[in-house]
């Protein structure tokens, strides 16, 4: 789909919305369908005894249905539950733009290789941060 097809106004002026709009907006928008990068996936979690954010990496293979699959076993992955997995890599730092930098500047390797996935990492990074200031949960997206 291009961005002409999703709605999206690449810098057309647009009627301002309420907050209840926003967060309706967004919400449809988390039920796109996506592509898995293959580099793999992050849980971002508050440490707040820390007062620090964790994202911790986890690589996966995709199968021929689009699904994110252990690289071991070639099983598919479950979103709820299923086995516990070793993080391949663990990350912490103090505020979003420290972890952001950490997984997107230097040498590498990468563990991102879409875009898309970086932009979602920065607006999870961002809530996360603001759930450690405000004292409260943080649910990832």
């Amino acid at each position: 789909m291009s961005r002409a097809e999703s709605g999206i106004a690449l810098c057309a002026a647009m009627a301002p919305i309420t907050p209840a709009q926003r967060r309706e907006l967004d919400d449809g928008l988390s039920q796109r369908t996506i592509a898995l990068d293959p580099e793999g996936y992050f849980l971002i979690r508050i440490d707040t005894e820390a007062g620090e954010l964790v994202v911790e990496h986890f690589g996966n293979g995709i199968n021929d249905q689009g699904l994110a699959t252990d690289p071991e076993t070639g099983e598919v992955l479950s979103c709820r539950g299923g086995v516990p997995r070793t993080a391949d890599a663990i990350y912490r730092g103090r505020s979003a733009k420290e972890v952001g930098i950490a997984l997107s500047e230097g040498e590498g390797p990468w563990l991102l290789s879409r875009l898309d996935h970086a932009l979602y990492l920065g607006r999870e990074l961002q809530r996360a941060e603001a759930c450690l200031d405000q004292g409260l949960d943080y649910i990832q997206d």
